[in-house]
């Protein structure tokens, strides 16, 4: 079998113009006619939102020193294919909030006729500049950090704006109330909570319930590699239901297939890169790496498709938010959903695998 494979005619797919009281003359991009068939969307748990299979998070390859033009063709990219909610926070960059300044940019000089199509997401919640109102999960510090990422991205209001992580200093009825509150003031559509153990994203999915702003969404931390939040995390924010977002599906590099023979010399682990420690790429897990992709081409895939699709196999998860550094790393995740489902057999196969290690 070969990899499926996604194609796009850039002559033939192309023939929608952008609604005519948007047309700019300095707009030169038109999105592929078909990017709606090129991937399913699914409910964002009991909420009317749905979310793209696949989309596309800004966490570290739109900073201040990245490639511009790269960063505009990976967007078009991603929005060809179907890809229509991108993944930023406050402090994405490097250094913290270029991410959103690159987006934002890109998005009046590209995308800002679709802007209605888009769902852009943002976050606060870890320390974004000095001082005691600068980082946590009080009103003043989410207020300002949230019309800090309007100016930064140019727009008027945020599809989902996320509490990024829980912060004991503050009391959760304090950060709840913000969040419904930003609602309420038409500035964030829908609200979401990223990195809440259980019993915190349960208490706080009924704060928000009780305001009258039920939370729409959860970032969690989940791949092959990381399986700590099936017990727990996951039917918690199914019972309220919420809608689940991984992060990291590729556990941060592994399971992309560079690191089946050991760390290449260009790669993150290979660059001191704090998300990516050298030590995790034991032999031992290199070893279970290797199996995975074995498994991974009975299927005539790539490892790094089966690990989206072994992901997304879950009710409970809306989406998987993948990074990417060039246009291809986003053909590959999108053509991943072209396979056909994986069978008990092989999940089966995959739990023995994870078991032995």
């Amino acid at each position: 079998m070969t990899t499926p494979s996604v194609i796009v005619s850039d002559n033939q797919d192309r023939g929608r113009q952008a609604p005519a009281a948007f047309r700019s003359p300095a707009i030169t991009y038109h999105p592929a006619e078909a990017r709606y068939n090129r991937q399913p969307y699914r409910a964002t748990g009991r909420h009317g939102l749905k979310l793209p299979a696949i989309a596309l998070g800004l966490w570290h390859n739109f900073g201040a020193g990245s490639d511009l033009e790269n960063c505009r063709a990976m967007l078009r990219r991603a929005f060809d294919l179907g890809i229509t909610h991108f993944d930023l926070a406050n402090n994405y960059g490097p250094p913290p909030g270029s991410a959103e300044e690159t987006f934002g940019r890109l998005l009046r000089e590209d995308l800002a006729p679709w802007r209605d199509e888009l769902v852009i997401a943002s976050k606060a919640g870890y320390e974004m500049w000095p001082g005691p109102y600068g980082d946590g999960g009080s009103r003043k510090y989410l207020f300002n950090s949230l019309h800090q990422s309007l100016r930064r991205l140019g727009v008027d209001y945020l599809d989902i704006f996320y509490h990024h992580r829980p912060d004991p200093a503050t009391p959760l009825e304090e950060t709840m109330q913000a969040l419904a509150d930003m609602v309420r003031q038409g500035k964030v559509l829908y609200v979401g909570l990223s990195n809440y153990p259980a019993p915190l994203l349960q208490q706080a999915a009924r704060l928000l319930e009780q305001r009258g702003t039920p939370c729409l969404i959860h970032q969690v931390k989940y791949s092959l590699l990381e399986r700590g939040i099936e017990a727990d995390v996951l039917p918690t924010g199914a019972r309220h239901g919420l809608g689940g977002i991984a992060f990291s599906p590729l556990a941060g590099g592994p399971l992309s297939d560079r690191y089946l023979h050991g760390i290449p010399a260009d790669s993150r682990a290979a660059s001191a890169s704090p998300f990516l420690n050298p030590s995790v790429l034991t032999p031992e897990r290199l070893s279970l790496l290797q199996a995975l992709h074995a498994i991974a081409q009975t299927r005539g895939q790539k490892l790094s498709q089966l690990a989206l699709q072994w992901v997304l196999r879950d009710p409970a998860m809306t989406t998987a938010l993948i990074g990417a550094s060039r246009v291809s790393q986003i053909d590959d995740a999108v053509a991943a959903l072209q396979a056909p489902p994986l069978e008990a057999g092989t999940l089966a196969q995959i739990d023995a695998l994870l078991a032995g290690h």
